[in-house]
């Protein structure tokens, strides 16, 4: 189920048969590498993760699903999804073998219906770099679903994304217009002053 208080991202996986089980493999999450998430008025809004950001997130209880709803297809907590976070990002693999619904992602993937993932996730801890328009996730509080998705470009991805930068968007315009007031308004005193200045020197 798509919630608000979630980000979702997408990523390419594959899949491949290893001693008879049926198993799909990814790398959700590359750590340092900029993704361009929404384009606004020619800017680019990025983000990043640091290598550091699933240091303390909760990932005991993570899913594999479908269009993250429905029956799970593996599930970190019986052992058929594995995670590993590595130097360079987060590793993923899963055993679809071992119930209906996996056994039938499995064969969707392997003639084409599904070719990339996404994966949704809450963060706890972020940092923006105004002058790049990069937002730096720090730390995952907790990371929900990895889901083969109908869409290589899933439209909740780009919702969230847009959502985010449209907001950075908003704040930085806000700000430019609150400086252009201020620097208008002390131009404006300025020359009050002189005038000021003026009307008392003509006086004497």
């Amino acid at each position: 189920m798509i919630t608000k208080d979630r980000n979702y991202r997408k990523f390419a996986f594959e899949s491949r048969s290893e001693n008879d089980k049926k198993v799909v493999v990814g790398m959700p999450v590359i750590f340092d590498r900029e993704t361009v998430l929404w384009e606004h008025d020619g800017i680019e809004y990025k983000e990043k993760v640091a290598a550091t950001a699933f240091d303390g997130a909760k990932m005991d209880d993570v899913v594999l699903n479908i269009d993250h709803m429905g029956k799970p297809a593996a599930k970190t907590k019986n052992g058929t999804l594995r995670l590993e976070v590595r130097a360079d990002g987060l590793y993923m693999e899963a055993d679809l073998g071992q119930n209906a619904t996996g056994r039938e992602l499995y064969e969707d993937i392997q003639n084409g219906f599904y070719d990339k993932m996404s994966f949704s996730f809450a963060v706890s801890e972020e940092s923006y770099d105004r002058d790049t328009h990069t937002r730096t996730i720090l730390k995952f509080k907790q990371l929900y679903d990895v889901s083969a998705v109908t869409f290589p470009a899933y439209e909740q991805t780009n919702i969230s994304a847009r959502s985010w930068a449209e907001a950075r968007y908003e704040i930085e315009a806000a700000e430019v217009a609150a400086a252009e007031v201020a620097k208008r308004d002390a131009e404006v005193s300025k020359v009050e002053v002189l005038k000021l200045k003026n009307e008392i020197l003509g006086g004497l």
